[in-house]
């Protein structure tokens, strides 16, 4: 473990040099409704019609549930231009340093750690804004969640039965890291880690595993209505192909449960 933690730090020094590095050059640097405008005029009027106008504005999703999906998005697409701007707005929201920490160490499973390691810069910068420290950070261990033996035993059973055979380093990984550990940190509420997870899932197209997570999305608690707006606000930030092929996934698990 420490071996692990001292390689993310270096690799985390490593990305943030190549960030402070393009921030120099100007090429990772959110362009301003001004620029914008110079160049496509109808993606700024778009924009602050419909995004800023109206997509934030939605009654369906709170406004920090609208920036823990668009973080998520952002990362899981390794889209780090407008991130420190989202950051911003998310701890503006509502959102916890701490759940932002833990939202990035989280996609680093489901999205790859590449994309979590590329975020680390704009947050790093944020926090340093912000005057935050490493005593709102959540540490690398301590106390987890209870774990529901049942539901885990089923879920080892299943998984290991299907894959087991085929490839017994993915299986007991995703027990060992993922379910009895990540998924119990305590700084991200179960429901918000769902959240998170589903996000990435919708995000980056991955509709094969989004009826797992979005199941239990809700029996975390997130409403039928949450993720109906959900879709409606990765549109935007994921595009309309992937919001459009996750949809009649989503339509049915809401339509499965209210049976």
């Amino acid at each position: 473990m420490r071996a692990l933690t001292a390689t993310l730090i270096s690799l985390c020094l490593f990305v943030g040099a190549a960030g402070a590095q393009s921030s120099k050059e100007g090429a990772n640097t959110m362009p301003k409704p001004e620029d914008v405008r110079a160049v496509a005029p109808a993606l700024e009027a778009y924009a602050q019609k419909f995004v800023v106008g109206d997509l934030w504005k939605r009654p369906g999703l709170s406004s920090r549930d609208r920036s823990i999906v668009t973080v998520a998005s952002l990362i899981a697409r390794d889209q780090t231009v407008e991130l420190p701007h989202y950051l911003t707005l998310a701890l503006d929201n509502g959102v916890k340093p701490s759940e932002i920490s833990e939202i990035i160490t989280h996609l680093a499973f489901y999205t790859g750690w590449a994309n979590a390691m590329n975020a680390i810069p704009a947050a790093r910068d944020v926090f340093k804004s912000r005057n935050i420290g490493a005593d709102q950070i959540p540490s690398a261990s301590g106390p987890q969640l209870p774990l529901d033996e049942a539901t885990e035993k089923q879920r080892t059973t299943r998984v290991g039965e299907q894959f087991g055979q085929i490839t017994p380093s993915l299986v007991q990984y995703t027990t060992d890291a993922l379910f009895r550990d990540l998924w119990l940190r305590p700084a991200l509420a179960p429901r918000d880690r769902s959240l998170v997870t589903v996000s990435a899932l919708i995000a980056t197209g991955q509709v094969a595993q989004i009826t797992y997570h979005l199941n239990r999305a809700m029996d975390n608690g997130l409403t039928s209505d949450e993720a109906g707006e959900v879709l409606g606000h990765l549109a935007f930030y994921a595009g309309w192909p992937n919001a459009f092929s996750a949809a009649p996934v989503v339509k049915d698990v809401i339509e499965k449960r209210s049976r």
